[in-house]
């Protein structure tokens, strides 16, 4: 059997946190989370997570220049990073996937409209791997 996927919740509003993180477990995910940008940074170092569900308005760094700092470091850079942000999504997407996130959800979703969004990503990671594979 696999180990549950490890994903890090970086979001400043604790119940945004705690309402994500459980629904997030329901579903068979391990969380850990981060309440600023530079905790962010750190426990990615740390923990590796599979993946990264990111705010952009935070204290410190927001959620862009953690993007950021995270694309530039060569144990980090291959996290997938999802944006989940109350932001109007029309700029911030955007400007999200210009900088090189994986997807983006608008706070105002169902909050099982990211575990839908962190599904398709890692569904999508997996073909890849796969692909590359047959390739070989």
């Amino acid at each position: 059997m696999n180990p549950a996927k490890k994903i890090l919740i970086a979001d400043d509003e604790p119940g945004v946190v705690m309402i994500l993180g459980m629904r997030l477990r329901a579903n068979g995910y391990q969380v850990i989370a981060a309440h600023d940008g530079a905790r962010a940074i750190e426990l990615a170092h740390l923990e590796k997570p599979d993946l990264i569900v990111l705010d952009i308005k935070m204290p410190g760094k927001n959620g862009y220049s953690v993007l950021q700092d995270l694309r530039e470091s060569v144990c980090a850079r291959s996290i997938p990073i999802v944006f989940f942000s109350a932001l109007p999504p029309e700029r911030a997407e955007e400007k999200a996937t210009q900088l090189g996130a994986d997807g983006f959800v608008s706070k105002s979703a169902d909050p099982e409209e990211v575990v839908v969004r962190i599904k398709d990503i890692f569904n999508r990671l997996e073909n890849q791997l796969e692909q590359t594979a047959i390739r070989k």
